[in-house]
């Protein structure tokens, strides 16, 4: 299991294998896409691509892990009701890589599932090449991580939107939030709570504050699982009384959300 504490973003980079001055070696580039993969109630398996964009041999390792929120924090667990295969990869540049992520599990009637798949780029042994001078080169070794979401839905539920299916959008799952504001040690929070059946992706977040927009978060803000409260630090001087605005799971309107709602 995951510290609870470490929290990953699609794309992420997570850690330095080693911080030495020198020379860099190149990390290879991966693309992946879909960068929101779904397993629909129908569905027992997605497929998510791997390309390699870089110059160097990508060797990557691929782990699904159960993701929940508890305690204001990301929670990941060990599980085996979806599988992604292979679990490792070797793609020379140029080059793309299908991962199939097979359920083996079904998912109970109008109930979404939370997983977090967790690419780890495994640094190459390269030699690092002497400089002219003849002095000793020191090299930094770069670890990526990627982390993309994937959902899975049980009968009766669905939520991204497909064009291939022919479907009513009014049907889709929504989350259901509300929001109040919190201090602890003298810090105030945005404290948000999700009593819908399906994840809230949060974006663009902000406080009008004497006309202007004022951001809450740059960029991602967060998600929200059904059923969970999370909590985002204000940045000093936004009082966080008026409403919230927010764009919900990529919607091309940004919502107001009154605090206390």
């Amino acid at each position: 299991m995951f510290a609870a504490s470490r929290r990953w973003w699609a794309a992420s980079v997570l850690g330095v294998l080693g911080l030495v001055a020198g020379q860099a070696q190149a990390a290879s580039s991966v693309l992946i896409w879909p960068i929101d993969p779904v397993l629909e109630a129908d569905q027992q398996a997605s497929a998510l691509w791997l390309e390699n964009r870089g110059t160097d041999t990508a060797n990557l390792q691929i782990r699904v892990f159960a993701w929940s929120q508890s305690g204001f924090e990301e929670q990941y667990q060990s599980q085996r009701d979806v599988i992604g295969s292979p679990p490792v990869a070797k793609i020379e540049p140029g080059q793309k890589q299908l991962v199939r992520l097979t359920r083996t599990k079904e998912v109970p009637p109008g109930q979404e599932v939370a997983y977090r798949i967790i690419i780890d780029e495994i640094p190459s042994a390269a030699p690092v090449a002497a400089p002219a001078d003849g002095k000793t080169a020191a090299a930094v070794r770069f670890q990526m991580r990627y982390s993309v979401p994937l959902f899975a839905y049980g009968p009766g539920l669905w939520n991204k939107v497909d064009g291939t299916r022919d479907r009513d959008p009014k049907t889709a799952g929504q989350p259901d939030l509300s929001w109040k504001k919190v201090s602890v040690a003298g810090h105030n929070y945005v404290e948000m709570h999700n009593k819908g059946a399906v994840h809230a992706r949060l974006t663009d977040a902000s406080f009008k504050q004497g006309g202007q927009s004022r951001p809450l978060v740059d960029g991602l803000m967060g998600y929200v699982l059904p059923g969970a409260t999370m909590r985002w630090q204000v940045p000093d001087g936004l009082p966080a009384d008026q409403p919230l605005q927010v764009r919900i799971n990529g919607a091309t309107q940004v919502e107001s959300l009154a605090p206390g709602r």
